[in-house]
């Protein structure tokens, strides 16, 4: 089994992701897991801290001369910012956060919990998600994230090719595939910072080459939307989670919902099996099982809960009224937030797909994936 777990506060000393169960092999480019992290860093409306951090991994374990050996691999980021035991606690929670429950359920200072639940937590989860993607890569599974919906103003994604769409991310400092709009959306967002507010929004996230048949039906919590759906609501101020049409496709008729599907000879060779469709509504998924089409999941993402213009609060030590504390944020991580979304569908794809063909090593691996093929073609 492929998994993870993450150790680590906001303003600790490093972050650690643990990765167990990556197969034996497999070539390991730090400077990619870097270029993500670097991404998640960016995108426009991000605060000061970001400027501080200069995010980049450290492989503890696990790795031999670049390859995975198929043991727990520790990947490390170090944060430059480490200040936790000069920092005094908090007394007066803010809304949004899980100051308030934190401290009532663990009989301590808000601090113990704001650390751990923060944001910056998500850091070694890109790292984890970018090392599962050089795994996927070896078998043509690529995934892309992108914002669609930023502040309210929808920024609908082109019908273009999968290099068009990486370079129309890579200029927009938003994160959308449409460029044209940044101007309209950096505006809202430098006039919702200067109220002291902030803002959220929608991203997508495309997983392409998937086979047919990832994930199972037979059990709940082995289902692939549900595994899905779960890494993705995890992830911090997350409210929302659609795959293909979601809740739009409770607002239809039948007919208008469902893919029909048809044999085309021709694609046999591809991730379908010929087994094609007219439409994804589905989102790659029927049954908890991918069905060779893209995956397509939604998140939807509530403004950062840290605001310059406080929100009503309470003091914790004497339950009189008081202004919400504040702490150094961003207006906006809408960005960030598809970079992150991106990487934790990534590693749960790359989980299904080491539960599907098993190996301890990407050989292993290669040679049941044909094997797989080539029996799914006689089906």
């Amino acid at each position: 089994m492929l998994r993870y777990w993450t150790a680590g506060e906001s303003h600790g000393k490093t972050l650690v992701a643990l990765v167990d169960g990556f197969p034996a092999g497999v070539a390991i480019d730090t400077a990619r897991i870097d270029a993500e992290l670097q991404r998640r860093q960016g995108g426009y409306g991000r605060g000061g801290r970001q400027r501080i951090e200069a995010d980049c991994v450290e492989l503890l374990t696990g790795v031999w001369k670049g390859l995975s050996l198929g043991s727990p691999i520790a990947l490390q980021v170090v944060n430059r910012d480490y200040k936790l035991e000069r920092m005094e606690d908090l007394t007066r929670p803010r809304p949004g956060h899980g100051d308030l429950a934190g401290a009532v359920k663990f009989l301590g200072p808000i601090r113990s919990v704001l650390e751990r639940a923060s944001a910056r937590e998500t850091t070694v989860r890109v790292a984890a998600g970018a090392l599962a993607r050089q795994l996927l890569e070896r078998f043509g599974i690529r995934a892309m994230g992108y914002v669609v919906e930023l502040g309210g103003i929808r920024v609908d994604p082109p019908d273009c090719a999968w290099d068009e769409r990486l370079a129309r991310r890579a200029e927009s400092v938003i994160y959308s595939l449409d460029p044209r709009r940044d101007a309209e959306i950096t505006a809202l967002i430098d006039a919702t910072g200067k109220a002291g507010d902030t803002l959220g929004g929608v991203v997508e996230v495309c997983v392409e080459g998937l086979p047919i048949g990832l994930g199972t039906h037979a059990q709940w919590d082995q289902k692939l939307d549900g595994r899905v759906a779960q890494a993705v609501m995890a992830v911090q101020a997350i409210k929302g989670v659609e795959i293909g049409l979601g809740f739009e496709a409770a607002r239809r008729v039948g007919s208008r919902v469902h893919d029909p599907i048809r044999f085309d000879a021709d694609q046999m060779a591809g991730p379908t099996l010929g087994y094609v469709r007219t439409s994804n509504h589905a989102g790659g998924l029927e049954a908890g099982m991918t069905n060779g089409q893209p995956l397509v999941v939604r998140a939807a993402m509530k403004p950062i809960s840290t605001l310059r213009k406080p929100l009503a609060s309470i003091d914790l030590n004497t339950k009189q009224p008081a202004l919400a504390e504040y702490e150094r944020s961003d207006v906006c991580a809408v960005p960030a937030a598809s970079v992150i979304i991106e990487n934790v569908v990534a590693f749960e794809v790359a989980r299904a797909l080491v539960d599907k063909i098993g190996g301890d090593s990407v050989v292993e691996m290669e040679a049941r994936w044909e094997l797989y093929h080539r029996l799914a073609r006689q089906r």
